[in-house]
């Protein structure tokens, strides 16, 4: 049942509700310390488990820049051809790890998974060739790419609409806080380490890697509450998980019914949901690639080993206060359209700025340094979560193949259209990201048209929003997408 709130509200309640939880001062001091226990368990691990990732992800570019290039002699697109082999395994279980865990309990899978990718990491420290670093970054991709798809889907069966975006923000801006520590750490490694023991600067980075990753997949195992219905954790008492799991029922939140069939498939791709999301997602994810080629471009602009670590990382910081800012601002007006749509639309100017490729070195640094700005991704999985909340299984596939088939898409494309030979130019590149936001642009108004719809039809049939079915599994006879 649900806390009585009891007392005025403070000035304190008051001031927390415009700054964090816009209903604050709704909540009983009793709700409010099972949402901090809630955040322990799921925002800190995860942030520190998704700053990690991104860590990894973005020392192969600080290590290729800062010698790996030439300890292994990698020629032609060799380089470009490791981050496909990263892109493909992480693509290739995206959707069944979020099948995967509605049979096993997700801490025990993400702790599994974080372990293994931190193994694989300390591997890639002993590599001599680009062969062994296909296979390395296939195995590091491989064990990585549940992490994200299952702790969005993991926050959105415990978070309420006026909690969730901006949490889904904190875990996605530690992955710009990961970018922007890679450089730094790359620097500070190679300055401080380089030639230590016989091991390069750039091998030295993966160790250290490797030696923060496992304890973190630990942690998973002890303290990741798994879901409402099956939660198992030692700092919730059974008092307060019950209330959890009422609190997520009231919010509209389906619970899983472990039933991962054909039944499944044929309902969730005879709603719109899958197709519109996906394919927004994936042409948002493709025009988003402007950052990484950051390095690349200081490299031949001649820029120290130092600086070409370094100054990519003012992007991510810079990344870092408008990814909050994006989630913030969708929590405070209960607005997801309006946060997915501005962010992207902004991403005109620095992706245009590259298209034309001007001979200012100050315009083009301006543009890779902001062209993260439009990273909204974590309103857009908000948004996927509340459409498709009244259906487990469908939320849980629709979260998944978005980043899934995202990643397929990314495992190909940039050797199509941003091929090292180019580099730094890149002219298929920069304007390709270019028309890929105009067409993301397009299909997030088709999305906020079809959303709009689907709720003036409950409206119309006298639905109440937050109607439960006989059963109390939250799942709706009418579906309707809420923007």
């Amino acid at each position: 049942m649900p806390l009585p709130v009891t007392g005025a509200p403070t000035f304190w309640t008051k001031f927390r509700s415009f700054i964090w939880d816009s209903d604050s001062h709704l909540k009983s001091a009793e709700e409010r310390a099972i949402i901090r226990k809630l955040d322990f368990g799921i925002l800190v691990v995860s942030c520190y488990g998704f700053f990690l990732k991104y860590l990894d992800q973005n020392n192969l570019t600080n290590a290729y820049i800062s010698g790996m290039k030439e300890d292994l002699n990698i020629q032609g697109n060799e380089f470009t051809f490791m981050g496909t082999c990263y892109t493909i395994a992480y693509a290739i279980m995206q959707v069944p790890s979020t099948m995967i865990i509605q049979k096993i309990r997700p801490s025990y899978c993400l702790a599994f998974c974080e372990i293994g990718w931190g193994v694989w990491t300390f591997a890639q420290a002993g590599a001599t060739t680009s062969q062994q670093m296909y296979v390395f970054r296939f195995m590091v991709g491989l064990f990585e790419s549940a992490f994200f798809p299952c702790l969005l889907y993991i926050m959105g069966s415990w978070y309420t609409k006026t909690e969730l975006a901006k949490r889904i923000a904190i875990f996605h801006l530690t992955g710009s806080v990961g970018t922007a520590m890679s450089g730094y750490l790359q620097a500070a490694v190679y300055n401080g380490l380089n030639g230590r023991a016989g091991l390069a600067g750039w091998r030295w980075l993966y160790v250290i890697c490797g030696c923060m990753t496992v304890p973190s997949g630990l942690l998973l195992l002890f303290v990741l509450p798994d879901v409402p219905s099956n939660c198992k954790v030692w700092y919730l008492s059974e008092e307060e998980k019950a209330f959890a799991l009422d609190r997520a029922i009231r919010s509209g939140v389906a619970q899983p019914t472990g039933k991962v069939n054909l039944t499944l498939l044929k309902r969730t791709f005879s709603q719109w949901h899958w197709y519109w999301f996906v394919l927004a997602y994936v042409l948002y994810g493709s025009s988003s690639s402007v950052p990484s080629y950051f390095g690349i471009w200081l490299k031949a602009e001649n820029f120290s080993v130092s600086a070409r670590n370094v100054i990519p990382s003012c992007g991510a910081l810079i990344n870092i206060v408008a990814i909050f800012m994006w989630g913030f601002l969708a929590d405070l007006t209960g607005s997801r359209f309006t946060w997915v749509f501005v962010p992207l639309a902004y991403g005109l100017i620095p992706t245009g700025i590259l298209a034309v490729w001007p001979p200012s070195v100050k315009l083009k640094e301006f543009a890779f340094l902001t062209g993260g700005v439009q990273l909204m991704t974590a309103v857009f999985y908000t948004w996927a979560n509340e459409v498709c909340k009244r259906d487990n299984e469908e939320r849980a596939l629709v979260v998944s193949s978005m980043n899934g088939l995202q990643y397929a898409v990314a495992a190909w494309l940039p050797i199509v259209i941003f091929p090292q030979t180019e580099a730094p130019t890149f002219r298929k590149g920069f304007p390709g990201t270019f028309g890929l936001v105009i067409a993301a642009l397009i299909t997030i108004v088709i999305i906020k048209l079809l959303a709009d719809r689907d709720e003036r039809r409950v409206r119309a049939a006298g639905t109440d929003d937050e109607a439960m079915d006989d059963k109390g599994t939250g799942i709706r006879k009418t579906r309707a997408g809420q923007a």
